[in-house]
């Protein structure tokens, strides 16, 4: 059965689609693994961050959720990378809510759209959106592994204690034994006392599970405005060296 580590913040902007793609990028690229990467954010972010343009058309995940007739591997697109396939999302899965509020079984939608994905892939990567609502709940129980991006922020701090709470009740409510938070991640890092003390509190409240604070970095940036992934653009710079250490992390976690 492939791994599912989904990466979830219910706050936009912590580089949550950032960490995913080159997590996806890394499983692919450097462990030689088939990757598929599933985006459930209405801006698409993950598509535009490998060069993949959904605008122009085209299925998307809101189109597997809602339309039974439509199978995975026509949602499924190849990108530049080697190993790393896309399902991707655009502005309509904001509809997905109104669309499902009717169906029984909407918690667990994605989780029966990916069944085919285990005979397919080794590694299933989620983005999920930066809120909570059913989208967010469909990712947690189609995921296994949790990791969650924190900004290094004195609310953050919060925010990532309400996160994990939320994935415990979501798997005894749902009787999901599998779902653990595996990581946590201080994201938007600087040198200073107070980023430095968030780190520590992360550490002190989740031991052993906080990786290696990410600080802003001009080449993970720069990668990203050109529609690739950090070992594609800049695969020496200090920025694809802490993503790597962050990936290994990850795949340790398990």
């Amino acid at each position: 059965m492939a791994r599912r580590i989904a990466f979830i913040n219910e706050k936009g902007g912590v580089g949550k689609t950032t960490l995913a793609v080159n997590v996806a990028a890394f499983f692919a690229q450097k462990r030689r693994q088939r990757v598929l990467l599933v985006d459930l954010d209405t801006q698409g972010h993950a598509a535009k961050t490998l060069g993949v343009d959904v605008r122009s058309g085209g299925l998307t995940v809101f189109d597997l959720l809602t339309n039974p007739a439509i199978e995975l591997s026509q949602v499924t697109r190849a990108t530049a990378v080697e190993n790393l396939w896309l399902v991707p999302s655009w502005k309509e899965m904001a509809e997905f809510p109104t669309h499902a509020a009717s169906n029984p079984d909407r918690a667990k939608l994605l989780a029966r759209v990916l069944e085919p994905a285990d005979e397919r892939y080794d590694v299933i990567i989620f983005d999920a959106p930066p809120s909570f609502g059913l989208v967010t709940t469909n990712v947690l129980l189609a995921a296994e592994e949790i990791v969650i991006p924190v900004a290094t922020t004195y609310l953050a701090l919060d925010g990532c204690a309400e996160m994990v709470a939320t994935v415990e009740r979501v798997a005894q409510e749902h009787g999901h034994s599998k779902l653990r938070v595996t990581q946590i991640i201080p994201t938007l890092h600087r040198k200073t006392q107070m980023s430095e003390e968030i780190v520590e509190k992360l550490k002190q409240y989740f031991p052993k599970k906080v990786s290696e604070p990410m600080g802003l970095n001009v080449a993970i940036d720069e990668a990203q405005s050109h529609g690739k992934t950090i070992w594609e653009h800049a695969p020496w710079s200090r920025g694809a060296t802490l993503l790597q250490q962050i990936a290994e992390r990850i795949e340790r976690a398990r």
